[in-house]
C-alpha cells in the first residue's frame, strides 16, 4: 500500500510496520505543562481491505500506570469519532495528530487532579485572620444553638421557673468567669492592648454572690 510508504517517511522512527495491513505508532504529546513527563501511547491499526472508505480496527498499547482503561475507552472512541469525519480520505496523519493532542490535554488532566488531591490532603494553613472568621461563625451558630436549647427548657417551665432559669443563665459566678478567661489565655491568640485580668475580682465576686445565695435562701424559708 502506497499509504504506508508516506508513513513510514513521516515517522521514521515511531511506525513500526506488522503486515501490510498492519502497523503501529508511537505517539507523545507534542506540547506539556511544565515539569511534566511525556507518556507515549502506541496506536496499532489494522487497515480493511476497503481502507479508507471503511474505518481501519484502533486500539492502544502503553505501560502507562497513570492512563486508566477508561482513558483508553475515552481515546478510542474519540480517535473512531474522528476517522468517521474522514472516511474516503487517508486519515491516519490526522489520527496520530489527534492522538498526540489528546495525551497533552490527558497529561494536564492528571496534574489538575493531582494537585487537588494534595491541596486537600495538605489543608488550608490557618492564620489570624482565617481563625477570627471561623471563631465568628462557631460562636453565631453556638448561641443559636443555646438559645434553640433554652427556649425548648422554658416550655416545661412555669412563669416564676422561667424568670430564675433565665436569671441564672445572665449571673456567671466567679469561678466561671475564671474558667471562661483561662480558656482565652492563649499567648498565640492574645493581641496588643489586651487587657490584663485581675483574678482579686473574682474572688470578690463569688464572696458577693454567697452572700446573696444566703439571703435567696433566708427568703424562701
Amino acid at each position: 500500500m502506497k499509504f504506508l510508504k508516506v508513513l513510514e517517511s513521516i515517522y521514521p522512527t515511531e511506525i513500526h510496520k506488522i503486515s501490510e495491513t498492519d502497523i503501529e505508532i508511537d505517539a507523545e504529546a507534542d506540547e506539556l505543562p511544565d515539569g511534566a513527563d511525556n507518556i507515549t501511547l502506541t496506536l496499532a491499526v489494522h487497515y480493511p481491505e476497503a481502507y479508507p472508505d471503511e474505518l481501519p480496527e484502533l486500539s492502544l498499547k502503553h505501560e502507562e500506570e497513570m492512563v486508566t482503561e477508561e482513558d483508553e475507552e475515552k481515546l478510542i472512541e474519540n480517535l473512531l469519532r474522528v476517522g468517521a469525519e474522514n472516511l474516503g480520505m487517508a486519515m491516519t496523519f490526522t489520527l496520530v495528530s489527534y492522538l498526540r493532542e489528546a495525551i497533552g490535554a490527558l497529561i494536564k488532566e492528571k496534574i489538575q487532579i493531582e494537585r487537588k488531591q494534595e491541596k486537600r490532603t495538605r489543608g488550608t494553613p490557618v492564620t489570624l485572620e482565617s481563625f477570627r472568621a471561623w471563631k465568628a461563625k462557631f460562636d453565631k451558630e453556638l448561641s443559636i444553638k443555646k438559645a434553640q436549647e433554652e427556649e425548648e427548657k422554658l416550655k416545661g417551665l412555669t412563669a416564676k421557673e422561667r424568670e430564675e432559669f433565665k436569671r441564672s443563665l445572665i449571673r456567671l459566678s466567679g469561678r466561671q468567669l475564671f474558667e471562661r478567661n483561662k480558656n482565652l489565655d492563649d499567648e498565640t491568640l492574645v493581641e496588643e492592648g489586651t487587657v490584663s485580668v485581675d483574678f482579686s475580682q473574682y474572688e470578690r465576686v463569688q464572696e458577693e454572690e454567697k452572700e446573696e445565695e444566703g439571703l435567696t435562701f433566708s427568703d424562701s424559708d
